[in-house]
């Protein structure tokens, strides 16, 4: 599970869910009574349903890979879950005895703080729910990622993080700082032409570290359209090429693709 991915419309729906958890130990009823353990309708339906929903949520979004049962996402059944639990607060507030009013002679009694409570954690909830995957402020990283290291020209190797392979990188075999062997049939001193294949950089960019606010794919350099990664929240990424509007990046684990989509990235 990924916690840097969550996000700060993750982070309410987590407050929500603790005070939602908080207000099922209050009093139902405006004079003290049973609390919402003591009616298990109501417990399940506003309090426990709202809960669920909210794990849901966050487990969608923490997983690595979506999850689907009966062909819903977990962070939509989730959503569902927590629309129902306002359902059942807003009217349960509205009248808290319900069809038992009657037996009680019309009894005046109102909503006590665990259902007054419950009615604006599930708003809360609920409305964090339905606005995370449509307001970009809550789309933000929940956990702020560290900030990297001074960028370093590409094929440097960053003092205790993982290295970025480059042309200047020894051989297998060959001892850290020596000079290269020619090539048989090659004079000695002559410069060895480069790949082809290795176009480098715009002379105007230098490499930088950045960060996605969302889930991004990352694709190959080839241009074909089968992702090779996925650039998760809160993990610092390696620019080490412009391309038009797209940065090719690395990853941790040293594979090179294109991210084409740019919007919103933070620079270290």
């Amino acid at each position: 599970m990924n916690i840097r991915s969550l996000t700060r419309g993750d982070g309410a729906v987590i407050g929500a869910a603790v005070l939602l958890f908080v207000a099922s130990f209050l009093d139902t009823f405006d004079k003290s009574g049973p609390n919402a353990w003591d009616n298990l309708g109501l417990v399940m339906s506003m309090y426990v349903g709202g809960i669920a929903g909210a794990v849901l949520i966050v487990l969608a979004r923490a997983l690595p890979q979506p999850f689907k049962f009966v062909g819903l996402d977990l962070g939509q059944i989730g959503v569902g879950l927590t629309v129902f639990s306002l359902w059942t607060a807003f009217w349960s507030t509205i009248d808290p005895l319900g069809a038992f009013s009657d037996e009680l002679g019309g009894a005046d009694v109102g909503a006590g703080s665990g259902l007054i409570l419950g009615l604006i954690a599930t708003l809360v909830l609920a409305a964090a729910a339905i606005a995370t995957p449509l307001v970009p402020a809550l789309q933000a990283a929940l956990v702020p990622a560290p900030k990297p290291q001074a960028p370093q020209p590409y094929g440097a190797q960053p003092p205790g993080g993982y290295g970025y392979p480059g042309a200047g990188a020894p051989q297998p075999g060959q001892p850290y700082g020596a000079q290269p062997q020619p090539q048989s049939g090659q004079p000695f001193g002559q410069q060895q032409p480069p790949a082809a294949a290795q176009q480098p950089p715009a002379p105007d960019f230098s490499p930088f570290w950045f960060a996605v606010p969302v889930s991004r794919p990352l694709f190959a350099e080839d241009g074909s359209t089968a992702p090779i990664a996925e650039l998760a929240p809160g993990t610092w990424y390696l620019a080490v090429e412009q391309r038009g509007g797209a940065l090719v990046a690395q990853t941790q684990d040293g594979r090179r693709g294109v991210l084409q989509d740019t919007s919103g990235i933070q620079r270290g």
